[in-house]
């Protein structure tokens, strides 16, 4: 990796473990108009060996991720966030919150000041520091932590929500690399990170979201007498079986991403083969590098629905397919709806009905499985 230091700890020491070649900007969509060819940005995760942090290995790209409408997975993912923290005792009322937001995912600010906090959204100092997904958006791990860790006043507590790479090592989540996502953190890399701006856990919840994700509370070292409780021991100690520390181990991403791209080429020839069309729903960012090195194209995948207005008249980046509005799907009636993110599945198979009444299937990308059928 030659003179590339760490983005948190500095280290100039650690292991490319997963290199998905030259890719495509995956937050800008072209117009359906512009054929492309689409520039090229090299998409390489490495592994940091004084820290452990996971992080992009190349610099940034231009575009810049768009906020869409939070899907209802992620809406009602935060009022069960926001329950488990009250109960915990971490919102005081009358208290102030600073958020740090993400494309990913609506505001908490309104749950939050429904239970009696007031939103800071000058730089200043709050009781509830909250990093939603926010801070893997940052080229900069330190300064970004540096500054959240700031606006920490005494006795006041820090939340960052994010996606574990003990999940993603585990369930082979390769596609979860994309360009403009800096940091992909492990329970253990984050600790680390955080005891260097003189923080440390106090607990943590644990959510199904995107496979497994989790949110942590930490408050300053000084405050901190108790030291982590059970579920962060219980989070160490997963990283520590699934070895996120281990180049060797995280290296297996790249063996999901070889067998997970030719698994979708091939059931989608063996389904345009059959006569069988096939549609996709969710035009998501970690869709984008599957599709290509899958070969993907219109001939294969005609089109993929997506509720983003934004969205809608653009095309894949890398490939042709076209970005539709979503009634397409009931006016086409496909075979098969691919979902390109999971945690769209529920919302919008209940709002498409007629998909399975007329004898479609719906179909998670991430293991080609069908879903049973609707009752």
């Amino acid at each position: 990796m030659g003179e590339f230091a760490c983005r948190a700890c500095r280290g100039q020491t650690g292991h490319l473990v997963l290199d998905l070649g030259e890719q495509p900007a995956c937050d800008y969509f072209p117009p359906c108009a512009d054929p492309g060819p689409d520039r090229l940005y090299p998409l390489q995760m490495w592994l940091c060996s004084s820290c452990g942090l996971a992080q992009l290995a190349a610099g940034a790209t231009v575009p810049k991720e768009r906020k869409d409408a939070a899907p209802a997975a992620l809406v009602a993912h935060a009022a069960d966030a926001v329950r488990r923290v009250a109960a915990a005792g971490l919102l005081p009322d009358g208290g102030r919150v600073a958020e740090y937001s993400s494309p990913h995912g609506g505001s908490w600010l309104g749950l939050l000041a429904d239970r009696g906090l007031t939103p800071v959204h000058d730089g200043g100092p709050a009781d509830v520091v909250l990093d939603c997904f926010g801070m893997m958006h940052a080229a900069d791990q330190s300064a970004a932590l540096t500054e959240r860790v700031a606006r920490v006043v005494p006795r006041g507590a820090l939340l960052l929500q994010y996606h574990s790479l003990e999940t993603i090592v585990r369930y082979g989540q390769w596609n979860a690399l994309r360009h403009g996502h800096y940091a992909y953190y492990s329970t253990t890399a984050l600790i680390f990170m955080l005891a260097a701006h003189g923080f440390s856990p106090s607990t943590a919840w644990r959510f199904e979201l995107y496979g497994g994700t989790v949110l942590l509370a930490a408050r300053r070292a000084a405050e901190s007498s108790a030291g982590p409780d059970g579920t962060i021991r219980a989070l160490l100690a997963e990283d520590a079986r699934a070895s996120v520390l281990d180049p060797a181990m995280v290296l297996g991403l790249q063996v999901s991403a070889r067998a997970h791209a030719k698994s979708l080429h091939d059931w989608l020839a063996s389904e345009r083969s059959a006569g069988r069309t096939v549609l996709g729903y969710g035009a998501a960012s970690r869709a984008v590098a599957l599709l290509r090195r899958a070969e993907a194209d219109r001939t294969l995948l005609p089109a993929v629905a997506d509720a983003s207005a934004v969205k809608q008249g653009s095309r894949m980046p890398g490939t042709n397919i076209p970005i539709v509005h979503p009634t397409e799907l009931a006016v086409r009636l496909p075979d098969a709806v691919l979902v390109l993110q999971a945690e769209l599945l529920t919302e919008v198979r209940a709002a498409f009905p007629e998909i399975e009444a007329a004898g479609g299937r719906w179909v998670d990308v991430d293991t080609l499985s069908y879903c049973a059928a609707s009752r």
